[in-house]
């Protein structure tokens, strides 16, 4: 193992014979912040890609003859792949390490991004069916990428900074919505639905160069120092983490047997119950937010399209937040249990506040309600870096498949239980009620089944 960049300050200091003693102090690079600045910006072009159709579809089913049913079914593509695959994608992660396995992920969801421009060649039924195919290889290929984004702040980051890097990585999800949604329409605007895959297929193409060249295990990497390699080792990084897969199996033991360990092991479960309920409040503003405004507060749609922003900032102000407290408490001698834990607690607790909306009609008070509500997701929102200090060193990817798994879930029925309820009672009030419950169960869970947060160790 070497380590070829080394920063040193010379120190002079004078003893009483007027002659002078040189120390040499080794400094410490900061490669690692390096690393989850990348995995933020590749998670910003992830959720960028899965919006591409929420951007183009209405242009792109107008001009291709889709109706309402067809793109349904495309929308719904994505997810059901996304959700089959993540187990399936975390032990590829231990099986193959993380820099493999998700250079392939951008690569494959990049190109089946931009070949979805080229669906305008083909007509009715073969067109959906095609891009039908594209949208769930997209998903199918961005499945590893959480988990990666967990296995790899585990092997850089101490835990005393767990916190901080996870949620910078977390909250590109909100960051994605303002960076790249204005871009895409003016791109439709002024150019045209295929514009948008082909800009994003080829964004996530260019960004392999930059992965390859500066993502690496952390004793092999060319711009790391040995201060940095045992601070970071030191500090509880699995360092070693890919190396080991490299040189030896785990064990013999079948993937499906270390699944059954992790949903047996209460902790694990207390945790991955919180992630399906935290995401289900993530989809109602991915979904159903900008629909409420209009419906049930009477916007237009162009003034919700600003309003929805709105929380995604908020949002991303407490997921940074959220770490970066959570980080701070445990410095400051606290234990990881309160640290992890009462971020999310108070998060959640502001999270419920949109269910006073139910009560107000006033425009600005229903935006401040909601923003306040998704700020408090996003500082609620630390179930990967619980991931990163909870899972088992040999299959931390695994176990990050099975909480992204947990979390895609509210994909699914958190839109279709809020359109029944709506269809249902012809009112927004109940999918609010349904989505501050889940905050609460959120709440519950982290209470009264985690317990003490601490790693898992396989038999």
């Amino acid at each position: 193992m070497g380590f070829p960049m080394t920063h040193k300050v010379r120190v002079v200091n004078y003893n009483t014979s007027l002659t002078k003693t040189d120390v040499t102090v080794t400094k410490k690079t900061n490669v690692r912040w390096i690393i989850v600045a990348i995995l933020f910006f590749i998670t910003v072009i992830n959720y960028a890609d899965r919006a591409t159709m929420s951007i183009a579809g209405p242009v792109m089913a107008k001009a291709l003859n889709f109706d309402s049913v067809a793109m349904g079914y495309l929308f719904s593509a994505f997810s059901w792949a996304y959700v089959a695959c993540q187990i399936p994608g975390g032990w590829l992660l231990d099986r193959f390490g993380s820099k493999k396995v998700y250079v392939a992920s951008i690569f494959f969801w990049s190109l089946f991004t931009m070949l979805q421009g080229f669906i305008g060649f083909f007509v009715g039924g073969v067109a959906v069916v095609i891009l039908f195919s594209f949208r769930f290889l997209v998903g199918m290929s961005e499945a590893p990428s959480f988990p990666a984004n967990s296995r790899i702040v585990a092997a850089w980051f101490p835990a005393s900074e767990r916190g901080t890097a996870s949620a910078i990585f977390n909250s590109a999800q909100y960051a994605a919505t303002v960076f790249f949604a204005p871009l895409m329409g003016w791109l439709v605007q002024n150019y045209g639905w295929e514009y948008v895959f082909w800009c994003m297929g080829s964004l996530g193409i260019l960004y392999v160069f930059i992965w390859q060249k500066f993502i690496y295990n952390p004793n092999e990497h060319p711009m790391i120092n040995e201060a940095e390699f045992q601070y970071i080792s030191q500090g509880g990084a699995l360092v070693n983490m890919d190396q080991g897969n490299k040189k030896e199996e785990t064990t013999d033991r079948s993937k499906l047997d270390y699944v059954k360990d992790l949903l047996k092991n209460r902790m694990m479960l207390g945790i991955y119950i919180a992630q399906y309920c935290i995401n289900a409040i993530t989809y109602f503003f991915l979904t159903w937010f900008p629909v409420y405004l209009v419906q049930a507060k009477g916007m237009t749609i162009l003034k919700a399209g600003f309003v929805a922003a709105i929380p995604a900032i908020c949002g991303f102000i407490g997921g940074v937040l959220g770490g970066v407290i959570s980080d701070y408490l445990l410095k400051k001698g606290y234990s990881l249990t309160f640290s992890r834990k009462a971020p999310i607690i108070i998060g959640l607790l502001l999270s419920m506040t949109m269910v006073f909306c139910n009560y107000v009609d006033v425009e600005w008070v229903v935006v401040s309600l909601m923003a306040l509500s998704f700020f408090g997701k996003g500082l609620g929102a630390l179930g990967w870096v619980v991931n990163s200090d909870t899972a088992p060193k040999q299959i931390v990817g695994l176990s990050g498949g099975i909480l992204n798994t947990s979390g895609s879930l509210a994909g699914i029925t958190t839109p279709i239980v809020i359109g029944y309820i709506i269809g249902t009672t012809g009112s927004f009030n109940g999918g609010l009620v349904y989505v501050v419950m889940h905050a609460f169960v959120a709440i519950l869970s982290y209470l009264f089944i985690v317990g003490e947060i601490k790693r898992v160790e396989l038999e």
